[in-house]
């Protein structure tokens, strides 16, 4: 069993909702077994509704539209729209609602990237059914639940080095993206809507900035210092 960390409470905490109602849940995942097990289990569950299901990102913020859930279970990896994306969007249109991330990934770059977009809890699926109904309670009540593996990435990634400062402009930083995906110059260009020549120019300042002349060293220095997103 995976072991959790509570921000302001270590305790499991039962949230109280208002009036007594139940808090209404909302779950995002594609796969229809673990959807159908939560479901199963929040029936049991009197302080806690399951008010809709969704297979993908682009569901799940349609339903949050329509249904207006107090907290959403969201996997990260799904059809149509991930459930990155999914969580700033409706983290933008529905700041009341609390939005969990349930997924089996725990490396430090997907912890990173889905706090930033808005979840307040970061959660494995190797957890107990009780310990997720937990972390509802605790979302309901603005308290962050984060697995052990998650609150290690983060520590890890607020103590790594900070990256050199190439002093890329932004617009070389978007064609060295684009030079890390694998494009050629004519495919920047179109990409960009600026000529072949002016990538050219581009991606000579890139490579006397990152001081190398090949653009696949390039890639490299871009990906290991984080300059580029993989």
């Amino acid at each position: 069993m995976a072991h959790l960390v509570q921000a302001e409470n270590k305790g499991l905490h039962m949230a109280e909702a208002t009036s007594h109602q139940p808090i209404r849940v909302l779950i995002a995942d594609d796969h229809d077994l673990l959807r159908y097990g939560l479901a199963t289990f929040m029936e049991s569950c009197q302080d806690l509704e399951l008010v809709g299901e969704a297979a993908n990102g682009q569901e799940a913020v349609e339903l949050c539209d329509r249904l207006k859930p107090d907290v959403v279970l969201m996997d990260l990896v799904m059809p149509e729209m991930d459930g990155q994306t999914a969580t700033r969007i409706i983290r933008d249109k529905h700041p009341e609602t609390q939005v969990i991330i349930l997924t089996s990934f725990e490396d430090e770059e997907r912890v990173y990237a889905a706090i930033q977009a808005g979840a307040i809890s970061y959660l494995l699926k190797n957890l107990t059914m009780e310990a997720v109904a937990s972390a509802i309670r605790a979302a309901y009540s603005g308290k962050s639940t984060l697995s052990q593996e998650a609150t290690q990435a983060l520590i890890n990634i607020n103590h790594r080095p900070s990256p050199p400062d190439y002093q890329l402009t932004s617009r070389e930083y978007e064609v060295l993206s684009l030079m890390v995906e694998g494009l050629s110059n004519v495919e920047i260009g179109q990409r960009m809507f600026i000529s072949t020549s002016t990538v050219k120019k581009h991606i000579g300042n890139i490579l006397a900035k990152l001081n190398t002349s090949s653009r696949t060293e390039a890639a490299v220095i871009a990906v290991r210092d984080g300059l580029v997103k993989k």
